[in-house]
């Protein structure tokens, strides 16, 4: 593939690594369709190129992605007045785009600097890893301008479980770097330089071929996305001395035989 081609993303490749570099700093690097169609071109790089081991997305000058391009949607809006929506079609093309970038059969890495706003968060969480400086902003802004963060919410969902995800949807809270990595949103702190080495260390530990048709992230079993639900459960099938604590039953004994059971569950 030839690499000038591209207007929106600056793309090359290092050994069996392709890095592709979000270039539109006028919108912050924000997902306009012809930045969505190249990175699906990008994504189509990935998959049929075997010797490609793993692709690396970040952003220039700073910014990671700004999300949606509010003044493209505007103008396609206005330029396709009476004809299909294209709206609809808009979120049928980022969200097949989202799926393949998510079953993408060699590791995903996003190096994330700057702010990751709205899709730009969205695209972060259908990475397999998510590098990020300490000074980076995390938001889910759609809330604020009325709309709702449907086309990313399956992916973001997919990382950080159903609760976390309605808390920032909801609310439209901006997290740093630090936070981040304790929502399980960033995997790892890293500063810009370190961000190529990091992905490299994690490519070079592994295997040399990963495609094994895996299925997109953002549709893992519902009772994966909420981990806390199956450890709770699995309390509640403990022991009988446990399920008879748990209960707060007395047991059928009198005077000083009472205390047995106690001590039993002490000793245990």
């Amino acid at each position: 593939m030839n690499h000038d081609h591209f207007q929106h993303l600056l793309v090359r490749r290092g050994h069996d690594v392709l890095f592709a570099t979000l270039n539109h700093p006028e919108t912050r690097n924000a997902l306009a369709p012809g930045m969505v169609a190249e990175l699906a071109q990008v994504v189509g790089w990935a998959e049929s190129d075997a010797a490609v081991r793993a692709l690396v997305l970040r952003g220039a000058q700073g910014f990671f992605c700004a999300g949606g391009d509010v003044g493209s949607f505007q103008a396609r809006c206005e330029a396709q007045a009476g004809a299909q929506d294209p709206v609809a079609a808009r979120n049928r093309e980022f969200g097949h785009f989202m799926q393949r970038l998510s079953a993408l059969p060699v590791p995903v890495i996003a190096a994330v600097e700057g702010a990751a706003i709205g899709g730009g968060m969205g695209l972060a969480c259908a990475c397999d890893l998510v590098l990020a400086t300490a000074d980076a902003k995390f938001a889910l802004s759609e809330t604020s301008l009325g709309l709702i963060p449907a086309q990313i919410a399956p992916f973001v969902v997919a990382r950080l479980g159903l609760r976390t995800a309605q808390r920032l949807g909801l609310f439209g809270e901006r997290v740093s770097g630090p936070t981040a990595v304790a929502l399980g949103l960033v995997d790892e702190l890293a500063s810009r330089q370190r961000h190529a080495r990091c992905a490299a260390g994690a490519v070079a530990h592994a295997p040399v071929r990963l495609r094994t048709g895996r299925q997109p992230r953002a549709q893992a079993p519902a009772a994966s996305l909420r981990p806390g639900r199956p450890r709770r459960a699995a309390r509640r099938r403990g022991p009988p001395v446990c399920r008879l604590h748990a209960q707060r039953r007395r047991p059928r004994h009198c005077g000083a035989a009472r205390k047995a059971p106690r001590r039993l569950a002490l000793q245990l």
